[in-house]
């Protein structure tokens, strides 16, 4: 499996407070903050729960 960059495409703020942990955990700070994390099941579902927050992309690595 590849690597996912995941970058914050919409801000936290009026999100619940398990949206913006999710997001934190994931290592985003800001608004096109961008991190690659390895392709695992926990990533996929930390990504699902907060799916209109992020934009997820496969890099090549």
């Amino acid at each position: 499996m590849s690597p996912l960059k995941i970058t914050q495409k919409k801000s936290v703020i009026g999100s619940l407070s398990g949206h913006k942990k999710t997001v934190r955990a994931l290592g985003l700070k800001r608004i096109r903050d961008s991190r690659v994390h390895e392709d695992t099941p926990q990533i996929r579902g930390m990504v699902r729960k907060v799916q209109h927050l992020v934009e997820v992309e496969e890099v090549q690595g």
